[in-house]
């Protein structure tokens, strides 16, 4: 088996890992309280998607 004659030096290592990070979440304000929430799901604040109320937060 093959074995690397030096080995991976920190910052040849780290440039290789640039492109390993977190991406933002899709947020969007809700169009009926007006509060942030993710896109494409229901509004954990007021329990609308599309306009209608799907979850009843009473």
């Amino acid at each position: 088996m093959a074995v690397p004659f030096r080995r991976t030096s920190k910052t040849r290592k780290n440039k290789r890992r640039t492109h390993y990070k977190l991406s933002v979440p899709g947020m969007v304000r809700c169009p009926q309280c007006d509060a942030m929430k993710l896109a494409h799901r229901v509004c954990k604040e007021c329990g609308y998607y599309k306009g209608a109320e799907v979850v009843n937060n009473d």
